[in-house]
């Protein structure tokens, strides 16, 4: 399968790289990524990340620099959902560490794994800037907060019968 973006897509690519000076394409890097995340199944092949450097004009090393250095991004699979868990200090204190094992064990994966039905993939993140509401995850463009092992089960069941 050939990585391409579909020709209004890549009008929304040239809006984007508008946006710099000429010369500094490079700075639609990120906003490129993410539209590249969004339409290639939610992770960043090494196909998608060289697709973006010829767009951009640039070397593809200075993309997976970018790309591995970012937690946004994903360069593997994940499942449907990505439940990021916050663990970092005041989470942790928290009980964000009882919460990973807890998902861990209830979905039958290690951190950074998929679960067999490739629904849910667990990510433990550094802050997500919600300490006062801690400990918590990302679920998507939405934090859920104040999290108990029976909140993560509702959670969990929630989204199994979105599909």
């Amino acid at each position: 399968m050939t990585i391409q973006f579909t020709p209004e897509q890549l009008v929304k690519v040239h809006e984007i790289v508008k946006r710099y000076p000429e010369g500094k394409q490079k700075s639609a890097l990120i906003p490129l990524l993410h539209l590249a995340q969004d339409t290639f199944g939610g992770w960043l092949s090494a196909e998608t990340m060289d697709y973006v450097a010829s767009l951009l004009d640039i070397k593809p090393i200075e993309v997976y620099e970018v790309a591995t250095f970012y937690t946004m991004f994903n360069t593997k699979p994940v499942g449907k959902y990505l439940l990021e868990v916050c663990q970092t200090g005041p989470c942790m204190l928290k009980g964000s560490d009882q919460i990973i094992d807890h998902i861990c064990q209830k979905l039958n994966i290690a951190p950074g794994g998929t679960s067999a039905d490739n629904m849910f993939t667990l990510k433990p993140a550094e802050c997500l800037g919600a300490c006062g509401y801690a400990p918590m995850m990302q679920l998507g463009k939405h934090f859920k907060e104040f999290l108990t092992p029976q909140k993560v089960d509702t959670i969990i069941e929630e989204l199994r019968q979105k599909g």
